[in-house]
């Protein structure tokens, strides 16, 4: 068994290796007014069809837009595609802003969120229709909190390098117990992504419920409440979470272990569910009342993915196909960055996943896991406390977060010395130089640089809406560069034109089309007696 060292060496001998990775970003961003409340108008026609633009769709809310990147081998034209799809989307929001962080505020109440229109067709009705499940399951607040995915792929000649010839089963078999190994890796030393980047350490009041009243607040502001040590409060129990998930039991493994787990979630009823009822009076009001209505409902740092086919699922695609990328989904909105993420947080991800495939991977049980979550935990409540100790599996060994930061950076320097070799220049030893500096100063990461003007501003709305006049003002000026003006309107103008003949085409009644999506459920709401 080679060791980590051995990998890198024999993957770094083909340079397109290390140079062709595939990445995409997917960034949510709220809508909000100049006085900085949040938006209460449709979605804006220049944009088009949200069920069917491939560039700008929404996310829970009428309000949260979504911009999606193809997939480019390339990051500065990455960033570049993502920063025209935001210019081009701000020239049809007229006098309204993009909300700069995670966290919302200046919600005054859980009915000015309108749940995301896509129109009549009975794929569009039943997108909505999981939105109100959700918005009846955890509140419509939880859902309006943003994010940056960033889905990743390592190119054919990368697993080649590392697997030799072999036959196009034997491939993807490797591929995917790759993955795997990989995700177990993230779940292990992924806490680094929000200890480096995490944003989001303070929120609006709105979001301090039960749970909160637990945890030492500090206030600062109209209302604005933070934890003097956090740094991603978006992935605590406050945030974008799912108590009702806790004791699934999905494994990471391997790929039949995933998706057997993933199954049963769906497939097991919910009692608490159960009472919000699916057809109560004629209101529809979720898709079913299992612990997760579809596979996206299952909150999760990192996912396993393949693109679907046509009326596939994701976890058919999985089972067809095998793992053909992975999903972070740990990345809170840098609200420094007028596009929400920088090349240097994409560089770093890219000598994190690499490493995290490359490294020793165990399996991992539940009991293993529940101990690495809790890590997560602490990072995200306590990051930047110098004396955070975090456990080593769960064997009771303990290690100051600072410590085992340094170790891992060990390795990821032999990563970026390789990359760089690869690609040319030291982009990516530079990375690594500036983020050593923010393990070694918990001060200069993203969290406290954004609690330090959340405190001078008195507030997360004041120094909020700073942000995004200035974003906008950025974007104005900005000269696209990938696309043009035109590539957008006509896009825009086509997806209008595939959501009506989505609409048209149609055959069955909402009903009838459910029950055949959810045949396979026993307890099927929609299947007729």
């Amino acid at each position: 068994m080679m060791d980590f060292s051995q990998r890198l060496e024999r993957v770094s001998a083909n340079p397109q290796a290390l140079t062709q990775f595939g990445r995409g970003l997917e960034r949510e961003a709220l809508r909000i007014t100049p006085q900085g409340k949040l938006s209460t108008q449709p979605h804006p026609v220049g944009l088009g069809s949200a069920l069917t633009n491939k560039w700008v769709t929404t996310d829970f809310a009428e309000s949260l837009l979504e911009f999606i990147t193809p997939v480019s081998r390339d990051v500065d034209e990455l960033l570049s595609q993502l920063s025209d799809i935001h210019k081009f989307s701000y020239s049809q929001l007229g006098s309204e802003m993009l909300w700069p962080m995670s966290m919302p505020c200046y919600v005054g109440d859980e009915s000015d969120i309108e749940l995301a229109q896509y129109g009549s067709s009975n794929i569009g009705r039943m997108k909505t229709l999981y939105r109100e499940g959700l918005k009846r399951r955890y509140g419509s607040i939880m859902q309006i909190i943003s994010g940056v995915h960033f889905n990743f792929s390592f190119p054919d000649s990368f697993w080649q390098q590392l697997f030799g010839d072999q036959s196009e089963d034997e491939r993807q078999a490797s591929v995917s117990e790759s993955y795997f190994a990989l995700i177990r890796n993230y779940y292990r030393f992924g806490w680094l992504i929000p200890y480096l980047f995490g944003a989001s350490p303070a929120l609006c009041g709105s979001f301090l419920k039960k749970d909160g009243a637990k945890l030492d607040f500090q206030k600062t502001g109209k209302g604005t409440y933070f934890l003097p040590k956090s740094t991603a409060l978006r992935l605590s129990d406050l945030g974008y979470t799912n108590h009702a998930q806790s004791a699934l039991k999905i494994g990471f493994n391997h790929l039949a272990q995933y998706l057997d787990g993933l199954q049963k979630a769906i497939h097991t009823p919910s009692e608490e569910f159960a009472d919000i009822g699916v057809n109560v009076d004629g209101q529809l009001r979720q898709l079913n009342t299992n612990v997760l209505q579809i596979e996206n409902e299952l909150y999760a740092p990192i996912r396993p993915k393949r693109v679907t086919n046509s009326g596939e699922k994701p976890s058919e695609a999985l089972e067809r196909g095998g793992v053909e990328y992975i999903e972070v989904r740990s990345l809170d909105v840098n609200p420094f960055s007028p596009i929400g993420i920088t090349s240097e947080q994409v560089r770093f991800l890219d000598l994190f996943l690499t490493w995290a495939v490359l490294s020793p991977s165990d399996d991992m049980d539940d009991a293993e896991l529940a101990c690495w979550r809790d890590n997560w935990k602490k990072v995200v409540l306590q990051g930047r406390d110098p004396e955070l100790q975090l456990q080593i599996g769960c064997r009771g060994e303990r290690l100051p977060l600072r410590d085992w930061a340094l170790r891992v950076f060990s390795e990821l320097e032999q990563v970026a010395v390789a990359m760089d070799q690869a690609n040319g220049g030291n982009s990516y030893q530079q990375t690594l130089t500036t983020l050593t500096g923010w393990v070694n100063n918990p001060e200069l990461t993203l969290s406290a640089q954004v609690l330090r003007h959340i405190e001078a501003n008195e507030g997360i709305g004041k120094f909020g809406l700073e942000l995004a006049a200035k974003h906008a003002e950025w974007l104005d000026k900005q000269s696209y560069s990938r696309y043009s003006q035109s590539d957008f309107e006509s896009e825009a103008a086509a997806s209008v034109m595939k959501q009506q003949q989505i609409e048209q085409a149609d055959e069955v009644s909402f009903e009838a089309f459910l029950a055949d999506y959810f045949a396979d459920l026993q307890q099927n709401p929609f299947k007729k007696a």
